[in-house]
C-alpha cells in the first residue's frame, strides 16, 4: 500500500487535464469568492444582488428562478442563449459588451488565466 500516493498522482496525471483541470478549480473557487457577494451557489439562496450561479452549465442565459433580471437578460432568455464555456468567458472579459444594459459590475476580468479558472470552476459538472 505504500505505492498508492503515487499510484494516484500518476492517475491524475493520465487524466486528460487531470491534474491542471484540478488546479484551474481550486484557483477558481479562490477566485469566486469575491463574487459571492452578490452570487450564490445554492440555488435556494435568493435576496442578492446577483442570481444564484448554481447548474449555470447548458443553463439558459436570465432563467435562474426568482430573480428580476435586467431588459438584455430577459432578451438572451427569450433567444433560448445559454450559458456555456466560451460564452461565460467571453462574459467575464466584458459583461457590458455580451448583453449591453446589463446590471453586473465590476466590469469584468482582465486576467486571462483567472477568467479561465473562474469559467472551469462554475462550468464544473455537479
Amino acid at each position: 500500500m505504500r505505492y498508492a500516493p503515487a499510484i494516484v498522482a500518476v492517475a491524475a496525471l493520465a487524466l486528460p487535464g487531470g491534474l491542471a483541470m484540478a488546479q484551474d478549480l481550486g484557483r477558481g473557487e479562490a477566485l469566486f469568492e469575491a463574487c459571492k457577494s452578490c452570487h450564490s451557489l445554492d440555488p435556494g439562496k435568493q435576496g442578492k444582488a446577483g442570481p444564484h450561479l448554481a447548474g449555470l452549465k447548458g443553463r439558459v442565459v436570465g432563467a435562474a428562478e426568482g430573480f428580476d433580471y435586467s431588459p438584455a437578460f430577459k432578451a438572451a432568455r427569450a433567444k433560448r442563449v445559454i450559458w456555456d464555456e466560451a460564452r461565460l468567458n467571453a462574459y467575464l472579459a466584458d459583461p457590458d459588451a455580451m448583453f449591453k444594459g446589463g446590471w453586473m459590475s465590476p466590469q469584468g476580468l482582465d486576467d486571462e488565466a483567472d477568467r479561465a479558472a473562474v469559467t472551469a470552476f462554475l462550468m464544473r459538472g455537479r
